[in-house]
């Protein structure tokens, strides 16, 4: 009987479901680097 109900306005829904479906693209364009991988051919060992 003590349960309170939040009612969350329909524009921070939507900014929610933005915010999400535009991260999915990101990773979907940039994977996140795994922290195990080694570097290939040199990627971080370039010195100048």
């Amino acid at each position: 009987m003590g349960e309170i109900v939040r009612f969350i306005p329909k524009s921070e829904l939507e900014r929610a479901r933005l915010i999400a479906e535009a991260r999915a693209i990101y990773d979907s364009i940039f994977p996140p680097a795994a922290p195990d991988r080694a570097p290939r051919g040199g990627e971080e060992s370039v010195k100048t």
